[in-house]
This record gives structure tokens, sequence and C-alpha cells, in this order.
């Protein structure tokens, strides 16, 4: 190999290794969820395929459900809805279920659970929320009758491979029972996963990374909305509010985050541009 040559596959050679080097170095996309209940309305007008692609187009990696009913998600059966989400790239880690105790309920963990169970996992959950309690399912019997709810429907969602858990609003925090704060008896009265709302935690005044330090690896999930700068204190997008994420991140190993999804139950703008100011906020930032 004479000197010209020898210089022109060194020069090759180091261009493709400073190449590598740049690949590796290139920060990888996060995978960031999101929890389909702020696009409800848009769901419900333009329809499921056309707001799927919507937030795919994003950069959204995971999506939450909400309002399974009667076998179906958004009026799909789980193999349509499977093959929307697998058509723009998505995974449904998780969903969004009622206790199926209020007047009326068909599907929840005291209304066909087992088949609740099967269509969640048909679709590639791994994890299943109780969203939310009404007012009729507060008083201090309301809570240990769940509680027990809770931990058998444990045992059938391992069965399918699936973990049962709970989302929590602020009340159960501003709500005492025996003196005790509803949260911390979830907590202290079942094993199932707790999937923190940061922004209600903070409304309610406590500090999650308190919980994490208390109940290490019980909160897989977390959702991820701000907090405005106002008297109101109202649904933010994400990085543009109070919410100090990047230190609440700090403790996601401790806390045993595995999933976390942006979610603003209420948009002054278009949810679809409010979700994607969070998504484009969170990608610019060193956490998460």
């Amino acid at each position: 190999m004479n000197r010209r040559t020898f210089l022109q596959t060194t020069a090759g050679l180091s261009a493709l290794t400073l190449a590598g080097f740049a690949s590796e170095a290139r920060p990888k996309m996060k995978s960031v969820g999101l929890q389909l209940y702020t696009l409800r309305d848009d769901i419900k007008t333009q329809g499921i395929e056309k707001i799927l692609a919507e937030v795919a187009k994003l950069g959204y990696k995971e999506v939450e459900n909400f309002g399974y009913g009667q076998g179906k998600f958004f009026g799909k059966t789980p193999t349509e809805y499977n093959k929307i989400l697998k058509d723009n790239g998505l995974s449904a880690i998780s969903g969004h279920y009622q206790t199926g105790r209020a007047t009326g309920a068909t599907d929840g963990l005291t209304k066909n659970w087992e088949k609740v169970v099967e269509d969640a996992v048909s679709i590639g959950h791994k994890y299943a929320m109780i969203a939310y309690l009404p007012d009729n399912e507060r008083k201090a019997e309301d809570y240990k009758q769940l509680f027990d709810l809770l931990n058998k429907g444990t045992e059938v969602a391992k069965k399918a491979g699936l973990t049962l858990g709970y989302h929590n609003h602020d009340f159960e925090f501003t709500q005492k029972i025996e003196g005790e704060k509803p949260y911390d008896l979830f907590l202290k009265n079942t094993g199932v996963a707790m999937e923190m709302d940061l922004y209600w935690v903070v409304k309610a005044g406590e500090e999650p990374a308190e919980y994490f330090a208390k109940y290490p690896g019980r909160f897989p999930l977390w959702h991820i909305k701000d907090m405005a700068n106002s008297p109101q204190r109202e649904f933010a997008e994400v990085g543009t509010g109070t919410i100090d994420f990047g230190d609440l991140f700090k403790h996601a190993k401790h806390a045993g985050l595995k999933h976390y999804f942006v979610e603003q139950d209420v948009c002054k703008r278009p949810p679809l541009e409010s979700i994607k100011i969070s998504i484009d906020n969170i990608e610019k930032a060193k956490w998460g």
C-alpha cells in the first residue's frame, strides 16, 4: 500500500469511526406516553384512528386508554384497536377502568373483571388502573370494601400477567378516614401499584418525594401535568408551569418509575396543540 492509498484509507476509517461516535452520542428519543383522556372530545368528533395517527406524529410512543366498555375500546374490538395501535407504532401500556360499583356500570373491578383483564392483555396492557372514585364511593366502608376488591382483583390480573393499580386525584389526601388519608390507606392495605398523578399530589399540598421514600418501588406509573402560576393553579402544558419535574425525576428510580404519561384534563387551547407543547418541552428537558 503506497502512502497516498494509506492516507485515503486511514481518513475513510477515521470518518467512519467519528460517524459511529456521533451516532452513539446522539440522544435517544424519550418514550413519552399520553393519557388519551386529554383528547376525549377530539376522539368523539374525529374518531380514534385519526387521533392516534396525530398522537404518533407528535412523537408519543405509548398511550393509556380510558372508557373501555362492553368489550370495546373506543368502539373498536380488541383486534381492531390493536391494529390501529400497531399501524401507528404505538403501545397501549396501560388503561383506566372503574370499580364497576356504580348503578348501571357494565364493566370494572366488580363487573366482568375476568373479561376486562383478558381484553386488556390482548391489546398489550401491562397495567390496569382504577381511575377515579365518585363521591358516593368514598365512605369509610366503601374504602374497606375496595381494598378487599383490589387485593382479589390483583390475583386475577396477576395470573394474566397484568398489574392492577390505582390512580389518584386530590381527595385521597384532603379527606380523612378514621384520622388517616385514604392514599396512605391504599398503600398500607393493598399491594397494588400506584399511578401517581403529580399535579394532584402537589395541589393537595403533599410532597411526592416523601411518598417515594416511604414506599419505594410502589409507583411504576406517573401522570405528568403542570400547574399554572395563577391563583387558580389550573392545568397547564408540561414545562410551562410551576412543578419542578427535574427535581421529581431525580427520585424516579427510587419510586420504581417505569412509564409516564402526559395528561391535561382541561386545555385552554386545542388539546392537540397542548400535547405538542408538552412533548416538545419534555424532549428539550434534561429529565424524563
